[in-house]
């Protein structure tokens, strides 16, 4: 056997070794709670890396060694600070701990006690720098998405075991993100979430960070679960999960992990004794709660993902892993009068529209991974990723279309979506001696990626005269489809020019079909004065590319009394109103923290930050009146107005480069263990983010005129300017106890005025209503017991004492119902009780 190849082999030995310990030493309470987490670790370093570009072995030792002043026995309460991370580095073996830029890990045991049911969510109890908003409008309702520092979906990249991610073909919240909860939650090892502009190591969208999942790889035991619960206070909502995942061997060296859960939920719908429609009398002929607007989703979803590693010949390895979902989930729309929009003989008590989604979402990733090609680990690989939707209405009617052909449908499929990305990446890495206190490591790769975005118009009786309640259909004008093709190209290279300094740089270069060039970068540094006190910092530029949705994507939302319309940037009707091709956001990004030890088991990190965006992509100032019923017409959907509906309620929008944004900030993350010997162990957090997001420069349309009105730049900050999480979990024998306390500091906005305002502002998009969300302080509460080794049961409530947003004025309560501003962050659900059972074999 060659010489390096059995001095690597003996040098992962320990590293195995030296992690385990470090795993169990670091997360007791993780590891009573899921007794297969050590040897998933094993299998995870055994049979492949999960980096982006991080191969599973090296043929030279890693490159950079934790200091050996530093005390290898300390703990992180939370997420284990002496885990090997993989995100945010080209190197091997580095840890939470050791990381030049701001890193968290989140177990599996952490996610499990959030109580949540869907990984945005969990993501959000964890992380204060994320947050998701309680309740979207039209499809935006159907389709979860995240924001990470108070930056938007689109500007978080999302990674499964290092590769990118395919995005939804649904427009939600004007972005087109990751759902990640076509995810399996059983499927998730733990998560690493980066906050640090990456665009130089993965390309476009990493601009506020990156969340890698990295998946399980046990070869053996089966994990089953099931949660129930429901929303107490209004008794609906109610919600359950089962699922399970287990792994198996494949022959000597290899392994197959399964994975797969069905999830539901029931509308929740707001408290109805105070949602009652300005539109109802004493004399009216249907209830006063009638109008179910303000709720959530009816859900459904079945996730499976498939994964395996196996050794072809030594030193070659192949791998996969292969996720497919499928969903259908049902929004309420505005309540229609009887006789308003259909005749009674069909709806003799009114209706409420339903807007539909079935969602097929899969992504198949294969590789493979070698020790030696000219010396260099590597790693090929290519993915495939499409997200189809068919967006529909039920319980619907089109008047106008019945006036011509004597009927009208009451479901109707309204437009179908459908985003593809197919990625392949080559990548290589390599320690080189060079004279310093460790080797460098060096890496480069090259990436290429297909993507192709497909829309196609909805049925005939969807779009015609005027479209169906609820919500129009596409028509063939705005149908069709586009593509482009994205190479890049990157290096990166780790220094240690002192024994307790780290400095890396990275350099990338993208050329997209229609975006153009880019280049990008990142210096990053840390130097460890003591194993106690310790500073790094990052200065990066990145970009994101417009998405192929946000240039293409339109659809049509009918309300009782009028309409909306987002348009294709790229499309005429778009440019009837002022619209441009969009361009490429730009971002430079500067970061600076100081991570100490000031005891032992006691660990602090506070870092700063500021993100400047040029070219900001956010939706253009809406156009009202006849401009906007004429751009919608462009698009080949015609509005009857009169009656209910009110021209000056005809809007019409799209997306633009429409600003340059500040974002100024500050993360605090401390952690405490306290060792209460016979008592257990008590684990102590307190996680912080504040942040700022200001409009430094307007751009203007092609008639001159600023994108953005003030509502539109208020819209930019998106979130609390404030987010804490208090966290303490108590370990005593079979006994788990988890208290959390969460601030959602003040959030302002600016709401347009509804139809009870007066006739001077009412729908005006140009005067609107200054709103502030108050602070806020949630408490969640879980109860564990482990029966024996096989069983663990678990109860709890999020949002205990049912914290709700705060109400909006009835001037801008559109028709009564809406009474939440729909980008809280907090949910408008209240209180959640649940209840748990884990079951390992």
């Amino acid at each position: 056997m060659p010489e390096h190849r059995s001095a690597y082999k003996k040098n992962l030995v320990v590293a195995l070794i030296s992690s385990t310990a470090l795993f169990q030493v670091s997360s007791p309470s993780a590891l009573a709670e899921s007794p297969s987490s050590i040897q998933q670790g094993q299998n995870r370093h055994k049979h492949h890396s999960t980096g982006a570009s991080s191969p599973a072995r090296q043929t030279t030792p890693v490159s950079r060694p934790a200091p050996t002043h530093r005390k290898a026995a300390s703990s992180h309460a939370e997420g284990g600070s002496e885990a090997i991370i993989v995100t945010g580095t080209r190197s091997s073996n580095r840890r939470v701990r050791d990381s030049s830029s701001p890193i968290t890990l989140y177990t599996q045991a952490q996610m499990e006690r959030t109580g949540e049911l869907n990984l945005a969510s969990v993501l959000s109890r964890l992380d204060p720098s994320i947050t998701v908003s309680a309740l979207g409008n039209d499809t935006a309702a159907l389709t979860s998405s995240i924001r990470m520092r108070g930056l938007s979906a689109n500007e978080v990249l999302v990674l499964v075991d290092g590769k990118r991610r395919n995005i939804t073909g649904n427009m939600a919240g004007g972005t087109t993100p990751v759902d990640l909860n076509m995810i399996p939650a059983g499927a998730i090892d733990h998560m690493e979430v980066l906050r640090d502009g990456a665009a130089a190591m993965y390309g476009s969208d990493a601009i506020a960070g990156v969340v890698n999942i990295i998946t399980k790889k046990s070869d053996h035991g089966i994990h089953t679960y099931a949660q129930t619960g429901a929303n107490a206070y209004n008794g609906d909502g109610w919600q359950y999960l089962i699922g399970a995942d287990g792994g198996r061997k494949w022959g000597q060296d290899g392994f197959v992990h399964i994975s797969g859960q069905i999830y539901h939920t029931d509308h929740f719908v707001a408290d109805n004794k105070s949602t009652r429609d300005h539109r109802w009398t004493t004399s009216s002929s249907w209830p006063a709660n009638s109008n179910k607007i303000e709720s959530t989703p009816e859900e459904t979803r079945e996730n499976l993902s498939i994964e395996w590693g196996k050794d072809i010949v030594e030193g070659l390895r192949t791998y996969g892993l292969i996720t497919y979902a499928h969903r259908h989930a049902e929004a309420y729309e505005n309540y229609r009068l009887p006789g308003a929009s259909a005749p009674t003989t069909i709806y003799p008590y009114g209706f409420s529209p339903l807007e539909t989604i079935d969602e097929n979402n899969f992504q198949a990733n294969l590789g493979l991974k070698g020790d030696d090609l000219f010396g260099f680990s590597w790693d090929l690989s290519t993915l495939y990723g499409q997200d189809d939707d068919d967006i529909g209405v039920k319980n619907t009617y089109n008047s106008s279309y019945a006036n011509v052909y004597g009927y009208s449908p009451t479901t109707t499929r309204a437009a179908t979506y459908s985003m593809a990305q197919w990625t392949s990446n080559f990548d290589m890495r390599r320690n080189f001696n060079v004279g310093m206190a460790t080797p460098m490591t060096f890496a480069m790769g090259a990436e290429h990626r297909l993507e192709t975005y497909h829309v196609g118009a909805g049925n005939d009786a969807s779009y015609l005269y005027g479209g169906t309640s609820g919500y129009a259909g596409i028509s063939p004008v705005s149908a069709g489809q586009w593509q482009r093709n994205v190479w890049a190209g990157y290096l990166d290279g780790d220094f240690h020019p002192l024994k307790h300094w780290d400095l890396d740089f990275a350099g990338r270069f993208e050329h997209y079909t229609d975006a153009g060039n880019t280049e990008t970068g990142k210096i990053t540094t840390r130097y460890d004065f003591t194993r106690r006190i310790a500073v790094r910092g990052t200065i990066s530029t990145g970009f994101r590319a417009p998405t192929l949705a946000e240039e293409h994507y339109s659809s049509l939302s009918v309300s009782p009394t009028g309409a909306s319309g987002l348009l294709g940037a790229n499309s005429t009707a778009a440019r009837s109103i002022g619209a441009s091709s969009l361009k490429p956001e730009r971002s430079t990004s500067a970061e600076g923290g100081i991570v100490l030890e000031p005891v032992d088991r006691f660990h602090i990190s506070a870092d700063v930050y500021q993100i400047n965006i040029r070219d900001r992509i956010l939706a253009a100032s809406s156009i009202a009146g006849t401009s906007a019923l004429e751009a919608i017409q462009a698009a080949g959907v015609d509005i009857a107005t009169g009656g209910s509906v009110s021209l000056s309620n005809i809007k019409a929008y799209y997306y633009a480069n429409a600003a340059s944004t500040r974002t100024q900030g500050l993360d605090i993350q401390s952690d405490y263990r306290f060792l209460l010997h016979r008592y257990g162990s008590l684990d102590l957090s307190l996680l912080l983010n504040l942040n700022r997001t200001v409009v430094t420069h307007l751009n203007t349309n092609i008639f001159g005129n600023p994108f953005a009105n003030a509502q539109t730049q208020a819209s930019a900050q998106g979130v609390p300017r404030s987010k804490i999480i208090l966290n303490a979990h108590w370990d005593y024998g079979k006994w788990g106890v988890n208290i959390r306390e969460t601030r959602f500091g003040s959030y302002k906005t600016l709401l347009t005025y509804e139809d009870l305002a007066p006739s001077s502002v009412r729908y005006s998009t140009t005067t609107f209503l200054p709103f502030e969300n108050t602070p806020v302080w949630t408490t969640d509460l879980e109860v564990a017991y482990r029966v024996n080794k096989h069983w663990r049961l678990a109860i709890g409530s999020n949002n205990i004492f049912n914290q709700r947003p705060r109400m909006v004025p009835a001037v801008v309560n559109y028709l009564g119902p809406k009474i939440y501003d729909s980008a809280s962050p907090l949910s408008m659900t209240g209180a959640y009780y649940f209840g748990r059972v884990d079951a390992n074999f």
